[in-house]
């Protein structure tokens, strides 16, 4: 390395001039500002500043002692004293012993870089002269070489030369003077010898003088055209030659899932109209632009006498997931889904096992995550997948029985079988996975244990004393009664089931939780199902890929490898993975992110696809005829965890009826942002947070929009806060209420109101400018209002029962005697959401 002065040197590690020199004196190195540092200077420097900050030469240790004296006075009083006993005591470091061992530790130091750099050198140098040896033989022989091949290229060409001279001086002589000039040709063959290259001028002659020729002869003539041709294409290499394909090139054409028909005319190496020529012949009119199908394009290429390789869009996808694991598989650990009803302590339960309190934790007392625990028992290892019981998590319980071996079905003893444990019954059916029942809470007087077991005969979960196949324990979660009975049944079932797994190679899993830490970026939680993952594997996980740059059990401690059936925290993924993605290691990170992109635009078609065909429907129902119009709640979403967000949206979208529909405008995990503030003043949403907060200028944007944010750490205060404001949403019914009824017991007319009915009220009141319903024999006749009412010849508003009545009915004059007049009225009724 070049040599630095004292000012730059200053300005690279930050401090003023002045002060390194003086740290240099006392490294024993005296320099002035304009000097320059060599670099075994600055080691020495260096070394003495590591020293001098490791070893301290002075330590003072200060201690007061404070303590109260009593005195006796003459008076007869104390007086107290406040006394003070202050002990400061040096402890002071040998400096020339400090300095000595410094130094000795700096030329040490100083000897090994040099004896380093020396050897570096030397074998650099070696290096060098070896390769620039190599490097002189090479040269050499390759002149050798080049020379010999001029040599022989020289003597074949004047060979070639003098042999095409003497056959064209013996064919002049041949034809005589009417094609070529003597002169010329003697021009033209000292040309030929000597090597001249330049242009020589073709001779034309008529058909007439050549058809006088023999064959030999023309082939002779020919034969000279093409030596001056040669020598006129030899005055520059740079000009392109050209031929005309004799037969029909076959060309190996790679088609896809999908191909254009210009793209395919590309390949072929044919204009588009031949393609769409070729197909009208086979009964198919089509354009340039029109997409064929991988087996239309395949028949249309082999028509045409091609070779077609025909090519899947995911084969890179499946080229690597082909490279697995070949070892034989071991045995592993069981996977164990504990479900049931929410309030049925299936948490309690697992936390007695663990000797935990992860339940006290929990907000609200219930389960709103999928977690993963793996531990050791004195029998056995044991992975628990805890799932919720709350009815809008039903996504997560079927994501646990997907990955699971074993179900353990919890059921409260005083409360039975309850929806969700009917749900947790089929979806471990349907998984075909066996079930463990634990019957819980059995330390309650009002348990039931055999109610439990009768309840759960109509499900087919018969248990093993009864005849059969279901084993049943009965626990206690809060005594710990039957705990290690059922963690017996587990073991046992396991041994049963004979679970293997690959042990060794890649790894490969599935994500059951993901979320966004602020601090380290997305986080998903794995359950390895074969083979080791380890820190620095490159893993596809879904649409998202990465670098596993951490990996942490469910007690934040640090792993550098997890094998089957083990629950881990990975980090380092490019974004957040979808609960459920398939979670895969691969040799290759370039591919992996090929991968990842190629089924990002697939989910991105998708989502289109999705999306078009939501407009679609919207544009008919606006052809359609409705009496009313649907409103809709716009809602933003956040949570803390994937599964959360996934839950809560399809609980909310279930709320949705044909008045009010509820549209999740964006679901996403993590901390509220600007983004989610502009997003929902654009749509006029309202803002959810579950388990999230947004911080202090996400705030002050919120009041600034006048925008609504709610905060919920329970899902059921989330869902009926919602429906609240469904409620205030629905337009009101209407109910109409009778309030009273007169029969028409006369009929005369009237100058200024037509036809009036002389009635006597027989229920209710009778009440002016109410609606109406006229009754004849039992059959509703007209619906209008009271025009006039009258008692004798006083306007009243309402006549009361048993009175008489005249009745002027607004725009009908068709009465007659024995009609009933029903006085109604209309009665708003609040709609609300089931």
């Amino acid at each position: 390395m070049t040599d630095v002065n004292m000012k730059s040197l200053a300005a690279e590690i930050q401090i003023p001039v002045d002060h390194l020199i003086k740290q240099f004196a006392d490294a024993g190195i005296d320099k002035t500002a304009a000097d320059s540092v060599t670099e075994m200077e600055k080691k020495i420097f260096f070394a003495y500043l590591n020293n001098r900050n490791i070893l301290s030469n002075k330590l003072t240790l200060q201690h007061k002692i404070r303590s109260t004296l009593n005195i006796s006075s003459t008076g007869g009083k104390n007086k107290s004293i406040q006394i003070e006993v202050r002990r400061k005591r040096n402890y002071q470091q040998v400096q020339e012993q400090a300095e000595e061992k410094a130094k000795r530790d700096a030329e040490e130091k100083a000897k090994r870089d040099a004896e380093e750099k020396a050897k570096r050198d030397a074998e650099e140098k070696a290096k060098c002269d070896a390769e620039e040896k190599a490097k002189r033989k090479k040269d050499k022989t390759k002149r050798k070489e080049l020379a010999e091949f001029k040599r022989k290229d020289k003597m074949h060409h004047e060979e070639k030369l003098y042999k095409k001279a003497d056959k064209k001086r013996i064919f002049t002589e041949k034809v005589g003077n009417n094609f070529f000039d003597n002169a010329s040709l003697d021009e033209d063959l000292i040309n030929y010898i000597e090597g001249d290259r330049r242009r020589n001028p073709v001779v034309k002659y008529s058909n007439k003088k050549t058809s006088s020729l023999s064959e030999e002869d023309n082939a002779d003539i020919e034969e000279s055209r093409a030596v001056g041709r040669k020598n006129k294409s030899k005055i520059s290499t740079l000009l392109h030659s050209f031929n005309k394909p004799t037969k029909v090139l076959n060309r190996d054409v790679i088609i896809g899932e999908t191909i254009t028909v210009a793209e395919l005319a590309k390949k072929m190496a044919i204009k588009g109209s031949q393609v769409i020529k070729k197909m009208m012949k086979l009964g198919a009119a089509t354009t340039s632009n029109q997409v064929l199908d991988q087996e239309t394009a395949q028949l249309i290429a082999e028509e045409m006498g091609h070779n077609v390789i025909l090519r899947l869009e995911n084969e890179l996808e499946k080229s690597l997931m082909y490279e697995r694991n070949t070892d034989t598989p071991e045995l592993r650990a069981p996977v164990v889904t504990i479900m049931g009803h929410v309030d049925h302590g299936k948490t309690s339960l697992l936390d007695y096992i663990r000797i935990a309190k992860v339940a006290a934790e929990e907000v609200g007392g219930i389960t709103q995550h999928i977690s993963a625990y793996h531990f050791k028992t004195d029998k056995g290892m044991i992975t628990f997948i805890d799932t919720p019981g709350h009815a809008a998590f039903t996504a997560m319980r079927a994501r646990g029985v997907q990955i699971t071996d074993i179900v353990v079905l919890v059921v409260a003893a005083d409360d039975g079988v309850m929806l969700q444990t009917i749900e947790a019954i089929k979806h471990a059916k349907a998984a075909k996975v066996p079930i463990v029942v634990a019957v819980n809470k059995i330390d309650k007087l009002e348990a039931d244990p055999d109610r439990v077991k009768n309840e759960l005969i109509q499900y087919d979960l018969l248990p093993e004393e009864w005849g059969g196949e279901n084993q049943f324990v009965h626990v206690s979660a809060k005594t710990g009664s039957g705990i290690d009975k059922l963690i017996e049944a587990i073991l046992l079932q396991a041994e049963i089931l004979e679970l293997k797994a690959i042990h060794k190679g890649m790894a490969s899993g599935v994500v059951i939780e993901s979320f966004l830490d602020k601090g380290l970026g997305p986080v998903a939680i794995v359950l390895v199902l074969e083979g080791t993952l380890n820190r620095g594997d490159v893993v596809i996980c879904g649409i998202e890929y990465g670098r596993v740059r951490a990996m942490r059990n469910e007690f934040d401690f640090d792993l550098e490898s997890a094998g089957p059936s083990v629950p881990v925290k990975i980090l380092g993924l490019s974004g957040i993975p979808a609960a459920g993605d398939k979670v895969t290691v691969v040799r290759d990170d370039k591919k992996a992110r090929e991968v990842a992109i190629y089924r990002q635009g697939k989910f991105r078609e998708i989502k289109l696809a999705l999306q078009q065909k939501s407009k679609l429907e919207k544009m008919e129902n606006m052809f359609a005829i409705t009496k009313s119009e649907v409103s809709e709640l716009n809602i933003v979403l956040k949570s803390d965890v994937q599964g959360s967000a996934e839950a809560i949206s399809n609980a909310l979208k279930n709320l949705s009826n044909d008045e009010v529909k509820v549209k999740i405008i964006v679901s996403g995990v993590g901390s509220i942002n600007e983004t989610d503030v502009t997003l929902a003043a654009a749509s006029n949403a309202i803002i959810l947070g579950f388990n999230v907060r947004a911080d202090n200028y996400v705030n002050k944007l919120l009041e600034s929009e006048k925008l609504e944010i709610r905060y919920y750490s329970v899902i059921y205060d989330l869902l009926n806060e919602v429906k609240q404001a469904m409620n205030s949403m629905l337009l009101p019914a209407y109910k109409q209420e009778i309030v009273g009824i007169a029969k028409v017991s006369d009929v005369f007319n009237s100058p200024k109101l037509g036809v009036i009915a002389g009635c006597i009220v027989t229920e209710g009141v009778v009440k002016c400018h109410n609606p109406i319903r006229i009754l004849r024999k039992n059959i509703v006749i007209y619906k209008g209002e009271i025009e006039s009412l009258r008692h004798f010849k006083d306007d009243v508003n309402e006549v009361r029962n048993g009175l008489t009545c005249g009745i002027g009915i607004k725009n009908y004059n068709n009465i007659i005697l024995g009609d009933v007049i029903e006085v109604f009225k209309n009665v708003e009724i609040k709609n609300t959401i089931a």
